[in-house]
């Protein structure tokens, strides 16, 4: 009977898995002839990949790195009530693991740091700006996502801080960083080598993800008859240069140590200078500029060979003829005389017009309450103030002064751990790069550039995580 029973059941089992994998084939089948093979091999890879980063916390934090640093601006080919992009399906996902853990009560007490209450100061004072400023334009579903975004990605940072708790977790994510930085530079080097028609094709060929599509090369000035400048799948040139600036700045520490994450100091190097190779071919400036400034601070902070590194690569710029041209544009900005430079200062000088007009808490997200100014200027700083005022401006600079105040507070419990110290250079340096950036650009606090930042609130989260764990045992 028993036997019986055994059989019957099998052969139910085998007969729902046969009924599931044809509707399987027939739904592959079907989306195979309507869409062609590119967005069948996506989603199935999609599906995949959800599957992979549902199944624990940390994998979906992966997915995160991988998407900001190789497919920034991907999002689905179809809506869903609005098209969400793979980095928002990445972040739910990590909210949605991390909440699980509050629930099933395997998380159990939050961790806090000096910064939590400045950064939650400076989201509630994004939500008030936001409330206050929307009749300055239309209120748009994709406004309202944009801004919902940029709310998750400074969550983001207490989820880090809480999640990261032992060195092991720190190192994990750390290296995965800085191998997605170099991915993404072998990606700006190989498409910036290649002939612009199959450039032009490869990239054009991301459409399907809501990419821009044609006329996707950059060059200087934005004109072809000047030298090219490299964008991988960053989509604007100089937000490549900002987020290779802070992941070169973070991988720097790593080449002066006896134990870099990747494990041997060759592949260090070759990471290291793929990430400014492909930093250089973007000339953005501001971008080379932040990347300085993260290597001295670096070196002002703990290794000063870090200036060794730092002088044979100012002699190696000035003397290889291939880089003459960016020596010549890097000139040519301090001296404000090339017409991007000068654009820049038509900027700054409007953006001051709209401060003074409103001072205290700005015009808000939507736009500009008089047709005479507008809410738009290349300078991170003077894009906050404008929109959340000098209140907002305040509140960001605070978040700033108490994560590097605290970090120098605990920089001796740091410095008795090699690895650990150069985790945390290196992230305080990719902030710092990240804030010699927002002197030029504003994309760390674009709405319309998630991934950049999603990347500094990265940063800023597992910077904490870093400087609080200098007391940690060891063993962890």
């Amino acid at each position: 009977m028993n036997r019986l029973l055994t059989f019957t059941q099998s052969r139910q089992y085998a007969l729902w898995l046969g009924v599931a994998l044809a509707a399987v084939a027939l739904a592959l089948g079907a989306l195979l002839g309507f869409t062609g093979p590119l967005i069948t091999a996506g989603v199935v890879l999609g599906l995949i990949g959800a599957v992979m980063v549902l199944s624990h916390l940390e994998v979906a934090v992966w997915a995160m790195i991988a998407i900001i640093t190789l497919l920034p601006f991907g999002s689905l080919p179809f809506k869903v009530v609005f098209t969400p992009t793979f980095l928002d399906l990445a972040m739910l996902a990590v909210v949605f693991l991390y909440a699980i853990q509050w629930m099933t009560g395997e998380r159990r007490r939050l961790t806090l740091t000096p910064a939590h209450g400045p950064i939650a100061l400076f989201m509630g004072l994004m939500i008030f700006s936001f409330v206050v400023g929307y009749p300055n334009g239309p209120l748009t579903s994709n406004l309202l996502r944009q801004f919902a975004e940029m709310l998750l990605s400074l969550a983001f940072a207490f989820i880090l801080v809480d999640y990261v708790d032992t060195r092991a977790k720190l190192a994990r994510l750390t290296r995965l960083l800085i191998i997605g930085g170099a991915a993404l530079g072998v990606i700006g080097i190989v498409l910036y080598a290649l002939p612009d028609t199959l450039s032009e094709s490869a990239l054009s060929a991301l459409r399907v993800f809501n990419y821009p599509a044609g006329g996707v090369l950059r060059y200087i000035e934005d004109n072809p008859e000047n030298a090219e400048r490299a964008i991988a799948t960053a989509v604007d040139p100089n937000a490549l240069g900002g987020m290779l600036a802070m992941i070169g700045a973070l991988a720097a520490p790593q080449l002066l140590i006896r134990r870099p994450l990747l494990d041997r100091r060759a592949l260090a190097f070759a990471a290291f200078g793929l990430i400014t190779v492909c930093l250089i071919l973007t000339f953005s400036r501001g971008a080379m500029a932040a990347l300085v400034a993260g290597l001295l601070l670096i070196a002002a902070a703990r290794y000063r060979r870090m200036l060794i590194v730092l002088a044979l690569g100012a002699a190696l710029v000035l003397v290889l003829p291939v880089t003459q041209d960016y020596v010549t544009r890097f000139v040519e900005g301090v001296q404000g005389q090339d017409l991007a430079t000068q654009m820049r200062f038509g900027e700054y000088k409007d953006a001051f017009i709209l401060i003074n007009r409103y001072p205290v808490l700005g015009v808000g997200f939507s736009g500009a309450p008089e047709i005479d100014i507008y809410v738009g200027v290349s300078n991170a700083y003077l894009l906050i103030a404008s929109k959340m005022g000098l209140v907002g401006l305040g509140a960001f600079g605070l978040v700033i002064a108490v994560v590097f105040g605290w970090a120098a507070a605990r920089r001796k419990a740091v410095y008795a751990d090699e690895s650990l110290t150069a985790l945390w250079l290196g992230l305080l340096a990719g902030l710092a790069a990240a804030l010699t950036v927002g002197l030029f650009d504003h994309y760390f606090f674009n709405l319309n550039f998630q991934a950049a930042g999603t990347l500094f609130w990265m940063f800023v989260g597992l910077s904490l995580a870093a400087t609080r764990l200098g007391n940690a045992p060891q063993s962890l």
